[in-house]
Formats: C-alpha cells, structure tokens, sequence
C-alpha cells in the first residue's frame, strides 16, 4: 500500500482494471485495506481518497456536493469498480454525472446514508462522540468480534484523523439529508448494487430508501451483517462485482 496526504494506493499502476473506493465518515482511505487487497488479488489498481475533514483534510463547505466537487480529479480516470461506503455512497452518487461514458462500470454502495433514519441520528452522535474519545482498538475489537485486529485499529486511526467541527458540520450543512433522488440520474453504461446492512444489526440504508422503478439498480439485505460491512465481510463486495476474475 501507498499513502499519500489524499490518498492510499494499493497494486500496479499498470493493471488492466481500476477500482476507486470511498470511505465514510470519520474512516480514512486505509479503512478500505481488506477491501483493496482482495481487489488487488483480482488484476486492479485501486484508489481511495481521503474525504475533507478527515485524515487531517480541513475545509469549511462540508456539502456533499463539495465533497464529491473534491474529488473530480480522479474522475479523469476511467473505472471498472466505484465502491462508496455510509457518507462515501451520498458522495458516488453525486459523482454519478462527472463519470466517463465510454467505459463500464459497475458502482456498490455499501449500507449507504441516503434518507434520515433512527439509527443514522444515533450513529451521527456516535460518531460525533468517537471523534471526540477516540477509542483504543481493543474497544472496538470487543465490541465487533468478527472484525480483524487490522480493521479495528484502522477504525480507531480514522477517528483519530478526523475533525469534530468536520462531522458536526456535515450533518448541519446537508439538511435535510436526502439523497435518494440521485439514483435517478444512472449513466447507461452504469450499475448500481446497493448493499444494505441487515436492519437488527444497526443498519442505515432500508430498501423502502431505494427506487424499484430505476433501470441498473439492484438492491439487497445482508443478513447479520452491521453497518461496516468492508471490516465484517469484505467477501460481499467482492460479489457485487461482477467482472471476470483474474486466475490466480
């Protein structure tokens, strides 16, 4: 892996497919290393920014607009897989009209925030609180027992990277949080699989948030999955992609 200031790189430039990946709020791109090896296994190259106010970016317009504004350079990039998770799922889809049309690509949004919920006010004070008492990796591998050590301390890295004034300011500059409608603005040579958390286990993004009229959007539930699904089970993105598989 490569990090940058904006960025973390994992694989060879030179790979015949891209893969870029966008994380949430208060993670950082390394939240996305499990994710990115198994990609990298695969044939790809893959990028994940690093969002404003977090991993030391500061800024003052916290829209999701901005932050999706952010990040147009990547997108003179043409890429096979955009995965965008919680916060980074609002941000691909407000990327959706700088993508490139001359090439397929397929776009997983993971347990994505696109309406107002119960749970994603709770989480928002969560998190809040998480930036402020930034938890040891030992509290959150007690607390998510199926998550690697690895995944649990770059949990804990995000946060520590992340601004409060950030994560207070996102939530009030976007309100109200709506961003359902954006699905309505799919690219014909664009798929979307929305992978929703299972709702017992803390998720954010209900099937009632998505379209069932909307062509190339496919939705479904994982069960007893949480709301990190990139730390509990990266196998599930990797499924939603459904591109050949380099032989090993």
């Amino acid at each position: 892996m490569c990090t940058s200031i904006s960025a973390s790189q994992w694989g060879s430039p030179t790979a015949s497919r891209r893969a870029l990946l966008i994380h949430g709020l208060t993670g950082s791109s390394n939240s996305w290393e499990g994710v990115a090896q198994l990609l990298v296994v695969e044939g790809f190259f893959v990028v994940a920014p690093n969002l404003l106010g977090h991993a030391w970016r500061r800024g003052t317009d916290y829209r999701v607009s901005t932050l999706a504004e952010d990040l147009r350079p990547y997108m003179g990039t043409s890429y096979d897989v955009i995965v965008g998770h919680s916060l980074g799922g609002a941000v691909t889809l407000s990327l959706l009209p700088f993508l490139p049309t001359t090439k397929e690509t397929t776009i997983v949004l993971v347990d994505p925030v696109l309406e107002p919920t119960e749970e994603a006010s709770e989480i928002a004070r969560d998190m809040i609180m998480e930036v402020t008492n930034v938890r040891p990796a030992e509290e959150h591998m007690a607390e998510h027992p199926t998550w690697s050590r690895r995944a649990c301390i770059l949990r804990a890295l995000g946060a520590s990277m992340c601004d409060r004034t950030a994560v207070e300011e996102i939530f009030r500059q976007n309100t109200p949080w709506s961003f359902s409608r954006l699905f309505k603005n799919i690219p014909p040579n664009v798929k979307i699989t929305v992978l929703a958390s299972d709702p017992e286990f803390g998720a954010i993004c209900l099937l009632e948030h998505i379209p069932r009229d909307v062509e190339r959007l496919n939705a479904r539930v994982l069960p007893g999955i949480g709301h990190c699904i990139q730390a509990e089970c990266p196998e599930a993105i990797m499924d939603a992609i459904p591109l050949p598989r380099a032989k090993l």
